[in-house]
């Protein structure tokens, strides 16, 4: 096993704090930090200057758990993340930043449109940047063990921009999980791949569009975007299409969609061999996607399967895509109806996770093996009907 330089440091030199991963009192495992940074080669005075005004932040903790909003369907999430004036605003930055945006797809290979996206449902084009002390929620929810390899990791970041004179413990803010700036990247991520697109030697995510813009691409081409590939496109189904076939699970060829009788609702179908995903956020009653690889990589910047999709589908309409046809879908399931299917579907082994009522990839996946499995339609939208059938 292949050991990060700071915990191998760290092993060597026994340091026993590092055993306290996360929980236990709060002083002591800041003085854990202390010593994990020290033991991976910072200055001890910068490091203690940088704890020095570190607290727990309950808001954190609190924000973390009240994700209810990731369980609305993709319809009505999407109508309300996306309005005329957001469409509006986005066209204009899009104008108004038309040089950087063309720099970003030159270098990165990232389009304007999922960009302009993930600025707009971010910050509002950084209108809305988040008022929580970016230390302090990082170190909070490094601590609480409910993802401390996720955010213990991010705190030590966070000691390096601070080094670097691009943070300040106490006055640097942001949203709740420690994200930074206009498009909201945590400390790791800005160490590696923040770029400075305005030329004044600083890369100032909260402030600088250009730095943002730029930095989101990095980040995007980092993660593994495909240059100039599509994301998402809106596509009419055939009658009697094997449904089965469909979900984010399962890709063909573009070729293969289309000797099915796939057909692009707007325009046409890209090239035949890139491989696609048919996906029905709301079943077979609702609107139709072809996705792409590109809309993979999308998760490892949020992993809300309904966040995701209404980015990426904000973003073909941001690139010209006319308004999806939201059709007629079959009733879904309240949240707690949502989350009493997860229980049945866990105890069934099928691997969902917790029971939080939030329609994700995987329960999608399990939906639809159940739906197969009964004789129902088996477009991986959660029912009444399945509910009671299980």
């Amino acid at each position: 096993m292949r050991l990060l330089p700071a915990l191998a440091t760290a092993l060597m030199l026994g340091t026993p704090t590092l055993a306290a991963t996360c929980g236990g009192p709060f002083p002591a495992f800041v003085d854990g930090l202390r010593a994990e940074a020290v033991a991976a080669g910072h200055d001890p005075a910068t490091v203690d200057a940088f704890f020095a005004q570190v607290r727990q932040d309950p808001r954190a903790l609190k924000a973390d758990r009240a994700q209810s909003v990731f369980q609305k369907p993709f319809l009505d999430f999407s109508k309300s993340l996306i309005s005329k004036n957001r469409l509006q605003t986005g066209l204009a930055k899009g104008q108004d930043y038309a040089a950087v945006f063309a720099q970003a797809e030159a270098r990165f290979g990232v389009q304007r449109g999922i960009l302009l996206a993930f600025w707009a449902f971010e910050t509002d084009f950084g209108k809305v940047q988040g008022d929580f002390n970016t230390v302090n929620a990082l170190v909070t929810l490094a601590h609480d063990c409910r993802r401390p390899d996720l955010f213990r990791p991010q705190a030590l970041a966070a000691l390096r921009l601070y080094e670097l004179g691009d943070l300040d413990p106490a006055t640097t803010t942001g949203a709740w999980a420690g994200e930074i700036g206009m498009v909201q990247m945590l400390p790791a991520d800005i160490l590696a791949s923040g770029v400075d697109g305005d030329g004044d030697g600083l890369v100032t995510l909260k402030t600088s569009a250009p730095d943002a813009i730029l930095s989101a691409a990095s980040k995007l081409a980092a993660l593994g975007w495909q240059a100039g590939d599509p994301w998402l496109q809106e596509v009419v189904l055939p009658r009697g299409l094997d449904l089965r076939l469909t979900g984010i699970d399962k890709t063909y060829s573009v070729s293969d969609w289309a000797g099915l009788g796939v057909m692009a609702r707007d325009g046409a179908l890209p090239r035949g061999d890139l491989r696609a995903s048919v996906l029905l956020p709301q079943g077979a009653g609702g609107p139709a996607f072809l996705a792409f690889p590109n809309f993979a990589v999308l998760f490892n910047w949020n992993q809300s399967f309904v966040y995701v999709t209404t980015a990426a589908y904000f973003a073909t309409r941001l690139s010209g895509a006319p308004p999806y046809d939201a059709g007629n879908p079959a009733p879904g399931l309240s949240g707690d109806q949502m989350a009493a299917l997860q229980k049945k579907l866990a105890a069934r082994g099928y691997p969902v996770g917790k029971a939080d009522g939030i329609l994700g990839a995987q329960t999608r996946v399990a939906v639809q093996a159940e739906q197969a499995r009964l004789g129902l339609p088996a477009d991986g939208w959660p029912t009444p009907a399945l509910l009671e059938a299980l």
